[in-house]
């Protein structure tokens, strides 16, 4: 037989052909009642098509495209096919991204009207395009060599639950990369939680950490979820790993060996899923030497370890962060500044940036705050970079930052001392500074700093100033 005559005799059954097709397709008549429906649609819906043949298409398809009927009326009456994404509910009652097309047909020996409706899970391309726009890490930006290490490890980091150590100077971006690994991870759409561990007494931080009971102390008037059970199922950053007071360090290797802990004052013990990040700048081997950190704790913290350059190591890094935190803060400020005058980008070129990221991009705040036209100029730079950079004399510090504007509330100038070199020296005078300003109240000063009260108070309580 010839081949023609073979392909004129084969004449397979439609519904046959429905079911080979990976997305969900129904055929309906002219009054949208559910003709036949392929096994990719009974599976999603969670009927047979035997059941639902002459039922009402939106009584089936629970969507989010509003009434079914009049977009579909549109698409018979028109003739012109129709698609749209949106969600659909399906077995589990759980919303589907969909993209949703209505395609009308005619029979040819009765000149009846019919629609076909095809339904194509698109969830996998949302997941891909939210990561495409994630970037590499979302909020951490870098060329250099480094950088680009971190990059490629990020998919390693997050398709895995083991833990994370994440080392590296203060203002490099732990916390950063932490949220990221989550977010890139199968976790995401659980909690991402953030504690300082060094930022609370250790009484207090137990309890934040692993809540406690009504009545388990002095002022535990009712019951309180830790940061644990509310991270149930995600992910938990404990920054500032290395001052974790003893004691907790036993708790919380509990924790990580058996899944489960007793909250304060709790005699029931609480079972928790979730995947632990820790970050610091401190070395902890040196601390399990010194008898500081245990050693055990520090094998189950050091599965995955990755470490953070600072900045004077991530060449080319400083102009691409610069031009970033310029577009951020001029669009956030409502400010028309749009670049760094060429001898500004110099001095932030040569400056060694020992706060890292976040010292840049305050300074690049502190720049676009001060600038009154579009160009960044030297003397909109913070007054404690140009006497590093040599371009102002620590002794006259005081007459840039008149000029600047940069007051305190009494009208005093402060001027940094010779000693004012290292970043300790310069955030203790900006806590100062930010004091002054707000008359001493603490919740002021941490609002005008940009931190938390309880960062505030730990910077305070580190300077002696508290």
């Amino acid at each position: 037989m010839p081949e023609t005559e073979v392909l004129n005799t084969f004449c397979p059954d439609l519904l046959d052909i429905l079911n080979g097709v990976p997305h969900g397709i129904a055929l309906v008549d002219q009054d949208l009642r559910i003709i036949m429906m392929n096994r990719f649609l009974e599976a999603l819906t969670g009927y047979s098509a035997e059941e639902v043949c002459g039922i009402s298409c939106d009584h089936v398809l629970h969507s989010s495209f509003g009434r079914n009927d009049q977009v579909f009326r549109k698409v018979l009456e028109t003739g012109v096919p129709c698609s749209a994404e949106g969600d659909i509910l399906g077995l589990n009652r759980k919303k589907i991204p969909m993209r949703f097309t209505a395609t009308p047909v005619v029979d040819p020996r009765q000149g009846r009207q019919a629609l076909v409706l095809v339904l194509e899970d698109i969830s996998v391309f949302q997941e891909i395009d939210r990561k495409k726009e994630m970037g590499p890490a979302k909020g951490l930006l870098g060329h250099s060599p480094k950088m680009q290490e971190i990059f490629e490890l990020l998919p390693v980091l997050a398709h895995t639950d083991s833990s994370v150590l994440i080392t590296g100077e203060t203002g490099t971006g732990k916390d950063i990369l932490a949220e990221a690994v989550h977010q890139a991870s199968k976790r995401s759409k659980y909690p991402f939680i953030k504690v300082n561990c060094g930022a609370l007494p250790e009484s207090l931080l137990e309890s934040e950490l692993f809540g406690h009971m009504r009545g388990a102390f002095t002022g535990a008037h009712a019951d309180k979820h830790g940061m644990f059970q509310l991270a149930q199922g995600g992910t938990i950053f404990l920054t500032e790993i290395g001052d974790l007071p003893l004691p907790l360090q036993v708790k919380l290797l509990t924790v990580l060996d058996d899944r489960e802990f007793f909250p304060l004052g709790s005699q029931k013990k609480v079972r928790v899923d979730v995947r632990l990040i820790t970050g610091t700048h401190r070395d902890l081997k040196q601390l399990v030497q010194e008898g500081k950190f245990r050693e055990d704790l520090f094998f189950r913290l050091n599965v995955l370890r990755v470490h953070l350059p600072p900045l004077r190591e991530r060449d080319g890094d400083v102009r691409l962060l610069i031009d970033h935190f310029l577009q951020m803060f001029a669009a956030s400020f409502g400010k028309g500044v749009k670049r760094l005058a060429a001898q500004a980008l110099r001095v932030l070129g040569s400056y060694h940036y020992p706060g890292n990221v976040r010292e840049l991009r305050n300074i690049i705040e502190y720049g676009v705050n001060i600038c009154r036209g579009e160009v960044v100029e030297v003397e909109h730079l913070p007054p404690y970079v140009l006497a590093e950079a040599g371009k102002v004399p620590r002794a006259k510090v005081a007459a840039v930052e008149l000029e600047s504007g940069q007051k305190t509330a009494g009208g005093a100038v402060l001027v940094i001392p010779d000693n004012a070199s290292s970043w300790s020296a310069i955030e203790k005078k900006k806590i100062l500074t930010a004091l002054m300003q707000t008359g001493g109240s603490r919740t002021g000063a941490a609002k005008e700093l940009g931190w938390g009260r309880t960062t505030l108070w730990r910077k305070m309580r580190e300077y002696e100033l508290a």
